[in-house]
């Protein structure tokens, strides 16, 4: 049988996940796996709020330019200063993911904007 969570207990979870980002997190967009680094994005300062079982991140729709070039496949959440792995996994596309980017072709150079983010408790 699954674990399986009140959802007060999966917004303090998720708020967790806030304070671990900190005043200076970012959001990267890579390749599948994070082989590449895309772009990336500092998120807002608090990052977002819990409510129903899913963390919103704030701020968004964030502009920025790539760095390189690929297609952009997976996401992950890390403090700026020293890059810790706050959360990873996160899936990219321009509907229906974790994050949703305005094209998952991306070449050097590019102007590129994440539509919008959040991570959704599991059970």
């Amino acid at each position: 049988m699954a674990v399986v969570y009140p959802t007060a207990v999966k917004n303090a979870r998720l708020g967790a996940v806030v304070t671990q980002i900190g005043t200076t997190g970012v959001l990267e967009i890579g390749t599948a796996g994070m082989a590449s680094v895309l772009f990336s994005v500092t998120f807002d300062n608090p990052a977002g709020a819990a409510s129903g079982g899913v963390l919103t991140f704030s701020g968004f729709p964030k502009s920025t330019t790539a760095a390189a070039s690929g297609t952009a496949a997976a996401a992950r959440i890390r403090t700026a200063t020293g890059g810790t792995d706050i959360v990873t996994g996160l899936t990219v596309g321009t509907s229906a993911s974790d994050v949703i980017v305005n094209t998952t072709t991306v070449a050097t150079s590019d102007p590129v904007q994440v539509t919008s983010a959040s991570i959704t408790h599991a059970t």
